[in-house]
């Protein structure tokens, strides 16, 4: 079953086209061309008249330079691109100010919003739910992100969806963060069947304390928020699975985890997190990966051995 993603705004373009990288690069490692490679593409892509992968994805944004960047990115991998249909923009950004997103940009350009859409959705064989990507911070990505929800869940009330949202750093630049912040979770909360929260101070923290990034850009924060979305939602065996990759993500992420409506906001965690050039040099067991998990459970904590850890394809739900 097919996913279809909407990326709003700059924080939501951008995650949105590291997270379908990460995809893409799984889906075809040479190692692993097999129903994996097939599911996993069937799920986030559908192939144009020259067999291109083409990401079931819409992009949208008050202003056209984050989407441009987007498109070029993907197209300039080789491997991937968006459709060059399934974008919209305009020349005016929202200001940060979420009513302006909400009352005003989203109510203006929701139909041709939502044409982009429905042209995605008459793509997919099978229609699993929607998974929106945004920042809380700005206007754009959390004001016409949360209208964009509500216009989904009018028109497809029977799909799932799911919103990932971005959380601003404590210190961060908008001075009323904190307010468009408030107003997305107060609505989505009615709207959307799960909500998976990243914060950029954890992530940040990731970068810093496990990955020895020395200087870290956006770019860093976003590549790892990308990698651990993508350990969630690509087709992976379970033991009642009896061999066959999970068809229905969303579906089966909601049904376990957010199955009380009042209990629906979620945070993912990763372990092991090491830089790349360390992998070789390390080993590592289930049964130690989950004694570490279940040492942090217990205490709350994400700290362990003086190092932050956080866990491997785990999604835990956090009480509201």
């Amino acid at each position: 079953m097919s996913v279809v993603t909407l990326q709003l705004g700059q924080c939501g373009n951008q995650v949105g086209q590291e997270l379908y990288d990460v995809i893409c690069s799984d889906a075809q490692d040479a190692q692993r061309r097999t129903t994996h490679t097939t599911v996993s593409c069937e799920r986030f892509f559908h192939q144009n008249k020259h067999g291109d992968l083409v990401a079931r994805a819409v992009l949208i944004d008050m202003e056209p330079k984050v989407i441009k960047q987007s498109m070029k990115k993907a197209a300039d991998s080789g491997r991937w691109r968006y459709g060059d249909d399934s974008h919209f923009s305009q020349k005016q950004g929202s200001g940060n100010n979420w009513a302006n997103g909400f009352c005003v940009h989203g109510p203006r350009h929701i139909e041709v919003v939502e044409e982009l859409v429905r042209r995605e959705v008459e793509r997919c064989d099978r229609l699993a739910g929607f998974m929106t990507m945004m920042s809380v911070a700005g206007g754009t990505g959390s004001g016409v992100g949360t209208y964009v929800t509500q216009s989904l869940r009018d028109a497809y009330s029977k799909s799932f969806i799911l919103n990932h949202l971005t959380w601003p750093y404590g210190t961060g630049e908008v001075i009323v963060q904190n307010y468009n912040s408030v107003l997305t979770l107060a609505h989505l909360y009615q709207l959307s069947d799960a909500i998976l929260v990243h914060e950029n101070d954890t992530v940040h923290r990731i970068c810093s304390q496990l990955l020895n990034i020395k200087h870290i850009s956006f770019s860093d924060v976003n590549r790892v928020i990308a990698h651990q979305l993508g350990s969630v939602l690509q087709p992976a065996l379970t033991a009642d699975s009896h061999g066959v990759y999970s068809r229905n993500p969303l579906g089966e992420l909601v049904s376990s985890l957010a199955c009380h409506p009042e209990y629906k906001l979620l945070s993912v965690c990763t372990i092991p997190q090491m830089p790349s050039s360390s992998i070789a040099y390390s080993t590592f067991s289930w049964p130690g990966l989950l004694k570490h998990l279940r040492q942090m459970l217990i205490s709350n904590s994400k700290m362990e051995d003086g190092k932050f850890l956080s866990v491997a394809n785990i999604c835990h739900l956090m009480s509201v």
